[in-house]
């Protein structure tokens, strides 16, 4: 019996050393790196993005802002709480993208901008912002992330539709956020049209595409699209960048 126990241990410890020894034979021979990141959108898949991530062990970067869900609610509800704190707790990034869901329109007088929330009780009215109004909106997915998990945002934004000037990203800058957008090969085309775009093409040209140091973005559920993105591909994706040599890593990049 005790020759049985021990031989179990030592399986069990072998195991553990080759696994272990395997990874970072792996992560030794990572020679690029690429981010993901992902914006909130209407949450239809951000279950199941969570999950290929986990059973990826990959860490991403989320972009938060309170936006209108499949379920009726809005992604910074109480109700999403224990999803936040998940994703807190498995080591994920997040920044802002702005709490209204505030679209750039154009630079204002003087120092102002032009923008339009698309939630909020001002949704669909254009405005002038000044730097600190505009720094609210940005801020307000800090203040209020900090409340459902207890942890603060990466100092990151990322602009609605990835609208900016100079004018709003200095805006950003001045109140302490550092503006994230993403790169051309990086635009995973969630949002396009099903008939347009199928999955399958999307995922090719991703695979393909990506360059070291890239970062990429979809979002967590799409109104638009008929097949869903993320449970057709990003699995999928994920193993082939790894195929070619890709880690994955979170925002804000560290410097080499």
């Amino acid at each position: 019996m005790r020759l049985r126990l021990t031989l179990t241990r030592l399986a069990a410890l072998f195991f553990l050393v080759t696994t272990s020894s395997l990874g970072y034979a792996q992560e030794a021979q990572c020679k690029k790196t690429v981010y993901l990141t992902f914006d909130t959108g209407n949450m239809s898949v951000a279950q199941t993005v969570a999950d290929i991530l986990n059973r990826q062990n990959i860490k991403a970067t989320f972009f938060l802002a309170n936006e209108k869900t499949n379920r009726g609610d809005f992604a910074l509800d109480d109700s999403w709480k224990s999803y936040w704190q998940d994703r807190v707790r498995e080591g994920h990034h997040f920044g802002s993208h702005t709490f209204d869901h505030l679209y750039f329109v154009k630079d204002g007088p003087g120092t102002e901008i032009f923008a339009k929330p698309q939630f909020g009780s001002q949704a669909g009215v254009i405005s002038l912002y000044n730097e600190a109004t505009y720094c609210r909106e940005i801020s307000r997915v800090d203040d209020r992330f900090r409340e459902l998990t207890g942890t603060n945002l990466q100092k990151i934004w990322r602009a609605p539709g990835g609208k900016t000037s100079p004018r709003s990203i200095k805006m950003g800058s001045q109140c302490g956020y550092q503006h994230i957008g993403w790169s051309p090969a990086g635009f995973l085309g969630d949002e396009l049209s099903s008939q347009t775009h199928p999955n399958q093409m999307l995922l090719d040209k991703a695979t393909s595409n990506i360059q070291d140091g890239d970062i990429t973005m979809a979002h967590l559920g799409i109104w638009s699209r008929k097949d869903p993105w993320a449970p057709a591909v990003l699995e999928q994706l994920i193993i082939k960048l790894k195929n070619r040599g890709f880690c994955f890593a979170t925002l804000p990049k560290l410097d080499k």
